[in-house]
């Protein structure tokens, strides 16, 4: 197994330096088996174990001897990934034995806190390494998955448009031996794709339905789907300058969706999975979509566009009507959907619907135990008077009222009913650099998605 820079075996660094790891419970009884000079070192920083704190312990020879993190909630990855650029350069390795849920949450929040996107400019160098007896192969594609969300979401869009991006689907099907194919052009109308084609008929970059197929038949079936607009200028409805700075971000569901099928590639998990991505540019042109126009969709349902900045969940009612042809067993989608669950929700948590409460339940579920949060909200059936259109069957918008709830209401209208489906309103993005965090793109829901489908094929 081929490790990340950021990670060494400890046969190869058998000089690896000490990381004692404490929490603000444990510290006093680490403390009490210290010697009186450490002891007096740590008061003189005034050192208490406090969450992302980290200090090196002196040698006699001055140069560092070890060092203590001080740590939060010892399973959560990211109680640990200040440790990467927190210690001073070099090897190191935990100082005692850890439990194995301990050790996976070290080893994956390291990875995440040592990520840097340098697709367009000189790496650094790698100055701190962990040292692994044994790496945590699971946390390893873990690693890769969240990586993969954040280089796909944080390249921007020259280099990750539609076309772009079904290189990279067609390529992770070809290294997994999965089934690969794209419906491209004008040949979405006349395979009965017409809103996918509506939102992204204006850009030089065709639009298209990215599908990849991969398990055994007799698995559960997994749908999972994503949106993929890997610009969004607001069409015709255009959004002011700061609200489009960051839309290379808007593909960010279909980021999510690639790498958790990716993941569960990776993982050998026994289900059978339908990955379906739409990648439009929403761009303005001659032949953009306009305010007011009924298009078509792939159920027969008339939609009247009343807002061109309303397009993922457009191009997504294709995608999912697809998705439940397929007859799947269960329907995922993540979706960089609406502004509304941010400001309801903040950046950090995702926002969950579910027509199905034991689905929302496990996905919720799994979410805590990783560590990866999401918050469920209301299907409140009864707004769907907000998405009331006097010349089509709906509206792709309406009211601002409950953004995130009718967008969410305008999704589950092209779901089977009788399905069980979730939906992930992500923000896919960190505004700010926190530890584990970096600013730019960032998977949120996908570690726990992958938790509760591996329970579910367990």
């Amino acid at each position: 197994m081929k490790l990340p820079a950021c990670y060494v075996s400890a046969t190869e660094a058998a000089h690896a330096l000490p990381l004692h790891i404490v929490d603000r419970d444990g510290f006093a009884a680490w403390r009490a088996t210290q010697s009186d000079a450490i002891g007096a070192w740590l008061d003189a920083h005034a050192f208490d174990a406090s969450p992302c704190s980290c200090l090196a312990l002196p040698g006699s020879d001055g140069a560092p001897a070890g060092a203590i993190l001080g740590v939060g909630d010892m399973l959560d990855p990211c109680s640990y990934a200040h440790a990467p650029r927190a210690l001073p350069a070099g090897d190191w390795a935990p100082a005692s034995d850890l439990p194995a849920g301990t050790l996976r949450a070290l080893q994956l929040g390291w990875g995440l806190g040592s990520y840097a996107f340098d697709r367009y400019r000189t790496p650094k160098p790698v100055r701190t390494r962990l040292a692994l007896a044994d790496a945590d192969a699971e946390a390893l594609d873990v690693l890769t998955a969240c990586a993969r969300v954040r280089d796909l979401v944080n390249t921007p869009t020259q280099d990750m448009g539609p076309d772009q991006l079904e290189d990279v689907a067609r390529g992770i099907a070809q290294a997994h031996g999965a089934e690969f194919t794209a419906i491209t052009g004008g040949d979405l109308l006349e395979q009965n794709f017409p809103a996918i084609h509506a939102v992204g008929r204006a850009s030089h970059r065709a639009p298209r339905l990215l599908a990849l197929r991969w398990g055994e038949a007799s698995h559960p079936h997994v749908a999972i789907v994503g949106k993929g607009v890997c610009f969004d200028t607001g069409g015709l409805d255009i959004k002011p300058a700061d609200g489009m700075r960051n839309m290379k971000k808007d593909m960010g569901g279909a980021a999510h969706a690639i790498a958790l099928a990716e993941l569960v590639m990776a993982r050998k998990l026994p289900l059978r999975i339908t990955l379906l991505v739409p990648a439009v540019e929403n761009a303005i042109g001659p032949n953009a979509f306009r305010p007011g126009e009924v298009i078509a969709t792939r159920t027969g349902v008339s939609v009247e566009i009343d807002n061109t900045d309303a397009e993922g969940r457009v191009i997504l009612g294709d995608a999912l009507a697809y998705a439940g042809e397929q007859s799947p067993d269960l329907v995922l989608d993540f979706a960089t959907l609406t502004g509304a669950a941010r400001i309801a929700l903040g950046p950090d948590l995702p926002a969950l619907f579910s027509n199905d409460d034991a689905l929302a339940q496990a996905w919720l579920d799994a979410g805590m135990q990783v560590r990866d949060p999401l918050w469920r909200m209301p299907l409140w059936r009864p707004y769907l008077r907000y998405l009331t259109s006097k010349v089509a069957d709906l509206a792709n918008a309406g009211s601002k009222m409950a953004g995130s709830v009718t967008a969410a209401l305008y999704l589950e209208r092209f779901v089977p009913g009788d399905m069980p489906w979730a939906h992930l309103d992500t923000y896919a993005w960190n505004d700010s650099d926190r530890p584990g965090r970096p600013a730019g793109g960032e998977a949120l829901g996908l570690r726990a998605a992958f938790e509760m489908l591996k329970s579910r094929a367990s």
